[in-house]
């Protein structure tokens, strides 16, 4: 079968769960517009181990890893099944590549993962599970990773990377507002980004830390941004790719989400389902 697209999606605040704003509509359209999976396997930045593990739960469970929110939150579940099979294949792939990796019978999805998903398959009804980051881990780590994973996308399974496309909570704690004006500085760093992507320019990508403008301002910590680099190793072919702006919340987390790959929608059908 031909390959499904990757996702690159950014999950922002927990609050989207209750506040879709602008993302939560664009994702539920993305969602309408992708082939359907048989599984989907998700890459968050809040589930960090030193060496891959992947989930192998049968009935996945709902992480509420966040604190000081409305209540409402916390009751919120995601009751996908899990997909132990796919964890294996997974993990088979990664080990052949000679990586260590290894099933996790504990993890669930976090919210970097299930609040997406909601939005992504509401329903609930497509089997997922978790595949853990290497923070630690620069960019090229992630795309070679990626690379390994491609297989699955010929397989029917959906790999989204979840993360956020800037994100300094620095800036967001120290005038937390949904309404406040986007900080200028976001535009350059965006501009830089999505150029250098469009172009695949991956030597200058894997070093943006140093050669995007305000890189660390963005990114003060870059573990948000990683999984980008592994849907874009994954896709059959990542210089074919949809970019959604779905702009910012909080004036320094974008919104941004990236398909990649031959079957990417294109932005106008991703649009109209999304009216």
């Amino acid at each position: 079968m031909s390959a499904l697209p990757t996702l690159f999606v950014s999950h922002g605040s927990p609050l989207l769960a209750v506040d879709p704003g602008r993302t939560g509509p664009l994702l539920t359209a993305l969602g309408r517009a992708v082939p359907r999976p048989k599984e989907i396997l998700v890459i968050s930045p809040h589930w960090s181990t030193p060496t891959p593990r992947v989930g192998s739960l049968a009935q996945q469970r709902t992480i509420h890893d966040f604190g000081g929110f409305p209540r409402e939150l916390y009751a919120l579940e995601y009751p996908a099944a899990g997909a132990p099979a796919l964890a294996g294949r997974t993990v088979q792939l990664l080990r052949d590549a000679g990586l260590p990796a290894s099933t996790d019978d504990q993890w669930g999805l976090d919210h970097g993962a299930w609040v997406p998903l909601r939005y992504l398959y509401p329903d609930a009804d497509v089997p997922v599970t978790q595949l853990s980051l290497q923070r630690h881990m620069g960019p090229e780590y992630q795309y070679q990773l990626g690379q390994r994973l491609a297989p699955l996308a010929r397989e029917g399974v959906l790999i989204v990377a979840s993360g956020s496309f800037t994100h300094n909570l620095h800036e967001v704690f120290r005038a937390p507002s949904e309404d406040r004006a986007e900080a200028p500085y976001l535009s350059e760093f965006v501009a830089w980004f999505t150029s250098h992507l469009a172009a695949m320019d991956l030597d200058a990508l894997f070093d943006y830390r140093a050669r995007a403008p305000h890189a660390e301002r963005a990114h003060p910590t870059d573990e948000h941004l990683l999984p980008l680099y592994i849907a874009l190793g994954a896709a059959d072919n990542a210089a074919q790719q949809t970019h959604f702006d779905t702009g910012s919340t909080y004036g320094a987390l974008r919104m941004d989400a990236f398909a990649f790959g031959d079957a990417a929608p294109s932005l106008a059908d991703v649009s109209a389902l999304a009216q």
